[in-house]
Order: structure tokens, then sequence, then C-alpha cells
């Protein structure tokens, strides 16, 4: 009985790793229709009573301005180029920082990476089973991908508003314009709501996402955009 089990148990851990290995190689190439979390806001919706859809148009790379790129490593990760997915520093330091913040609002040390691996194939949440996913898909994207598909995928699956996905329907949700067309202040007011994009708003900015966006928009200016 425990050596069937434990034959399953394999089976089901070597299935897993080929499954999803097979999924992050077909997204170097294929677009992800969708996440897990555009499907949950939907079900959110439908017994919240307000259902908003979803609005999300994917654009390539070079569809998008440079802008975008250099304010969203600018506002949620820095040393996003030069690490392999995670910033072992900030880890450090946000452990550090919640050990003393017992019941406050615990900082994160996501990088973009992570993000994106948490947006594309997994729940919200912060249990540890659900992390340790999350470094797992982290280790294939940056191994598989690279970090300009990595980008182009983050900023094409970012929630920006209720119903609203990607940097193209934020371009036009916010500005009215495309996101080729963004401008660095554009482009940093829209970084700077990331966090909170169901509270704040880059069209109507409170004084402390504009403060947040001109620190985004001055880091932004000595940061490059990734070649491969």
């Amino acid at each position: 009985m425990i050596k069937t089990f434990f034959k399953w148990m394999f089976r089901i851990i070597i299935g897993f790793i080929i499954g999803s290995v097979l999924l992050v190689a077909v997204y170097i190439v294929v677009n992800p229709p969708f996440t897990p979390l555009m499907v949950i806001r939907v079900v959110e919706g439908w017994f919240g009573g307000k259902s908003v859809g979803i609005t999300k148009t994917w654009k390539s790379y070079d569809e998008i301005s440079p802008n975008v790129f250099r304010s969203l490593m600018a506002g949620e990760d820095g040393k996003f180029l030069k690490h392999n997915g995670f910033d072992w520093q900030a880890i450090e330091r946000a452990k550090k920082v919640n050990a003393q913040r017992k019941g406050k609002r615990l900082i994160g040390a996501s990088t973009i990476s992570m993000q994106t691996s948490k947006n594309v194939f997994l729940w919200q949440g912060r249990n540890y089973v659900r992390k340790g996913l999350e470094a797992y898909f982290t280790v294939l994207i940056e191994a598989l991908w690279g970090k300009k598909r990595i980008l182009e995928v983050y900023a094409n699956c970012i929630e920006w508003g209720d119903g609203i996905y990607g940097v193209e329907a934020a371009s036009q949700a916010y500005f009215g314009k495309s996101c080729e067309k963004l401008s660095n202040r554009e482009a940093a007011l829209l970084a700077a709501i990331v966090p909170n994009p169901r509270k704040w708003s880059a069209a109507k900015p409170t004084s402390y996402i504009q403060r947040r966006a001109s620190m985004i928009q001055a880091r932004a200016g000595g940061i490059p955009t990734p070649k491969k």
C-alpha cells in the first residue's frame, strides 16, 4: 500500500515537472491567452454582482514604448537585469523588517521574474506551497525565456485596474493612446499604480502617486532595456 502510494506520488511529480517545463517552453513563442487572476476576478464579479469582464490587447516587445519597461524596472525591480530571478539582498532585508512588523503590513521582495511567474502560472496568496511554486517557475522562465521575454509577458499580464490587463489596455484606459506612444511621465504613472491598481488611478493620481511617479521617472533614466 505504501509502495503504491509513493509510486503514484513519483508519477504525479514527474508529470508535473514535464508538464510545467513544456508549458513554459510553449510560452516562449505563444502568448498566454489568460492568467489565473483574470479568471478569479471574473468569478469574484459574478458572486459580487459587479462583473467587469476582461479588457486586454497583447503587444509585442517592440510595440511597447521602452519608457514602460524602464519605469516598471525602476518601480518594481531595479536589479532586474542583474539578478537570476531572485534579489537575495532584498529578501534578507524583507525578512528582517517583517520580523519587527508583527500585526502590521508586511513588505515583499518579489522581483519582476517572481511576479511574472505568479501572474501567469499561479494564484494569489502568501502560503508556502504557492511561494515554493513561484520560485520553481521563476527558475524556469529565467532559464527558458530570458529577460526580454519576461518583461514582455509581465507588461502584458499585469492587472492595471478593474478588468484592465496589460499595458495596451491600461494606456488606452488612462491616457487614450497606444502604449507605443507613452511618455516618460505617463509610463511612470502606470508603474506607480502597479502595487494597488484597483485603488489607484494613473489618470487621476493622488499626491502620493504623483510623488511615487516622480521617483520612478528619476530612476528610470539610468536603466537600459534588455536586448535579449
